[in-house]
C-alpha cells in the first residue's frame, strides 16, 4: 500500500500531483519506520526536532495541530480531573475534554472594547483559580492567541510549579517563536511541560503537519501510547518528510527569515496605519498584565472606524482584489505573514485597503464588537455532549443548556460549548455574525437555524 503504486495505477493523480510527489507516497515498509513505535529514521528526526525546539522530546503530528492539543491535554488530565484554561481556546481543547472528561476551570480574559478582541490570562487570575482548585492537574496557555496576545507564560510557569501543575502550551501560533528574535518567550525555553506547535503556519511545513513537544516532567512513552488512540497508523510520508524540512531550515535559517517577516509586518502596520481609519495594532497594547508581550510578526487590523466589520473587508479583498488574507471577525482582519510573503505583496495588500476605505467608508453605529461573550457553564463539556437532546429552532434556545458546538471559522474559538447556557446575548452575537456573513461551523443543523440542547 497504498494501492496506487507510486502513482502508476492512477495516472490522473500523478499528472495532477506531480510523478515525484506520488512516488513519495509511501507506507509500511520496514525502511521507513513506524511512526507509532518510532526506532530509525522517524526516531532521529523527532530527536534533531527536539533539539532544534529546546524540548526533552518532540513527536511528529500528522493530525494537525488540533491531534497535537489533544494528545497533551489527554496526557495530563483524566476523567475528572481539572484544568485552568482561558476560555478562548481552539475548539481542540474543549474536544479533548470531550473526549477525556476533564472538567474546564475558565479563567475568563479581560476584553480590550475598543477592538472587540480577548486578551490574555492576568497572573493574579490564574494565581485565584489555582488557589480555588488546588487539585486541577494542569494549566493551559495560549502561547499567542490568534491576534498576537501573550500572557505572562514565564509567571504562569513558576506559579504552576510551585503547586505541581503542568503548564501546557497551545503555541498553534508561536512557532517562530522558537527560531526568531525579538519575540514573545517560546513554551519549552521558558520551561512548560508540553507544548502543541503548528509547523505548517509560521514554519513552512506542509497543512496538517505539526509538533508535539515535551519537557522532562512528562513520560515520553506514555505520551506516545496517548497519541496511538487516535493518530492514524497510516503516517503520510510527505507530511512526514516536510515536517523534518521545515525543521532543518528553520534551525539553520529561522533568524533570519523571521526578521524578514517581522521587517515586513512592521513595514505594514506603519502603512495600513497611514490610511486612516485602520488600526494596525502592535506592542502598544502591552500593558505588564493581560497583555504581556505582542507577537509583533501578526499583522491584525482593526476596520470598525471605516464603517465595516472585518469580515466585510475580508469578503471585499477577496471578491473584488484577488487577496486571500487569514480570516476577518467583527471588527478585525487577520493576514498572516509568513516566509513566503513578498514587499509586492504587501504593497497590493496596503493599496487594496486604501481603495476600499475610499470606496466603501460609512457610518460606524450600529457595528458589534465584542469577540467574547463569558460563559455560564452548567455541566461538562463530555456530560453535555453525551447527553440526551433535543433540536430546537434558535429563537427558542435561551435559557436551554447546549450540548454542541458553534464558532466563527477561523478563528474556531466557539461561541458556545457544550455545558454552556444559552444567552439572549449570545443569540444575537449568532444571528449577527450569520447576517454579516461569517462562517459559522459545529451545529448539527448545517444552516445554524437550530440547536441541539440538553433534554428536560
Amino acid at each position: 500500500m497504498p494501492g496506487h503504486k507510486r502513482g502508476r495505477g492512477n495516472p490522473e493523480l500523478t499528472r495532477f500531483l506531480g510523478e515525484q510527489c506520488v512516488s513519495l507516497d509511501v507506507n509500511s515498509m520496514q525502511p521507513l519506520d513506524n511512526l507509532c513505535h518510532p526506532v530509525s529514521v522517524i526516531k532521529q528526526a523527532e530527536d534533531l526536532a527536539a533539539d532544534a525546539f529546546g524540548a526533552a522530546a518532540a513527536f511528529l503530528m500528522i493530525g494537525g495541530t488540533t491531534s497535537a492539543v489533544q494528545s497533551m491535554i489527554l496526557t495530563a488530565c483524566k476523567q475528572g480531573d481539572e484544568i485552568i484554561l482561558p476560555r478562548n481556546v481552539h475548539r481542540s481543547v474543549i474536544n479533548a475534554l470531550v473526549l477525556c472528561g476533564a472538567t474546564p476551570v475558565y479563567v475568563n480574559p479581560d476584553m480590550n472594547q475598543d477592538l472587540g478582541i480577548s486578551l490574555g490570562m492576568r497572573l493574579e487570575q490564574v494565581e485565584q483559580a489555582i488557589l480555588q482548585h488546588p487539585n486541577a492537574k494542569a494549566v493551559l496557555v495560549n502561547n499567542p492567541t490568534y491576534y498576537g496576545i501573550c500572557s505572562d507564560l514565564a509567571g504562569i510557569i513558576r506559579l504552576a510549579h510551585t503547586h505541581n501543575m503542568l503548564v501546557l502550551a497551545d503555541e498553534a501560533h508561536g512557532t517562530h517563536f522558537y527560531f526568531g528574535e525579538n519575540l514573545p518567550p517560546a513554551a519549552m525555553r521558558a520551561g512548560a511541560d508540553m507544548s502543541a506547535v503548528s509547523m505548517h503556519k509560521s514554519g513552512g511545513s506542509l497543512t496538517q503537519s505539526s509538533f508535539l513537544l515535551l519537557g522532562n516532567n512528562v513520560k515520553p512513552g506514555y505520551a506516545r501510547q496517548i497519541i496511538n488512540l487516535t493518530q492514524t497508523t497510516s503516517a503520510s510520508y510527505l507530511l512526514l518528510s516536510s515536517l523534518d524540512i521545515s525543521r532543518r531550515k528553520l534551525a539553520r535559517e529561522g533568524r533570519e527569515i523571521f526578521a524578514k517577516v517581522m521587517a515586513q509586518a512592521e513595514y505594514a502596520r506603519a502603512e495600513i496605519n497611514a490610511i486612516g481609519g485602520y488600526y494596525a495594532f502592535g506592542r502598544e497594547l502591552i500593558n505588564g498584565g493581560s497583555v504581556c508581550d505582542f507577537d509583533a510578526a501578526k499583522l491584525a487590523v482593526n476596520t470598525l472606524e471605516v464603517g465595516l466589520a472585518g469580515i466585510e473587508v475580508y469578503d471585499i479583498l477577496h471578491d473584488e482584489y484577488d487577496i486571500q488574507i487569514e480570516f476577518g471577525d467583527l471588527g478585525n482582519i487577520l493576514a498572516y505573514l509568513s516566509m513566503g510573503d513578498r514587499r509586492q505583496d504587501i504593497e497590493r495588500l496596503v493599496s487594496a485597503l486604501s481603495e476600499i476605505r475610499r470606496r466603501y467608508q460609512r457610518d460606524k453605529s450600529g457595528l458589534m464588537t465584542q469577540e467574547y461573550i463569558e460563559p455560564k457553564v452548567a455541566v461538562t463539556p463530555k456530560a453535555a455532549f453525551w447527553a440526551e437532546k433535543s433540536s430546537l429552532p434558535l429563537a427558542e434556545t435561551a435559557g436551554r443548556i447546549c450540548s454542541e458546538f458553534v464558532m466563527c471559522y477561523p478563528p474556531g474559538i466557539p461561541i458556545l460549548a457544550p455545558g454552556e447556557e444559552i444567552t439572549p446575548e449570545i443569540l444575537a452575537y449568532i444571528a449577527y455574525a450569520k447576517q454579516k456573513g461569517c462562517q459559522l461551523t459545529g451545529p448539527e443543523d448545517e444552516q445554524i437555524e437550530r440547536l441541539n440542547v440538553l433534554a428536560e
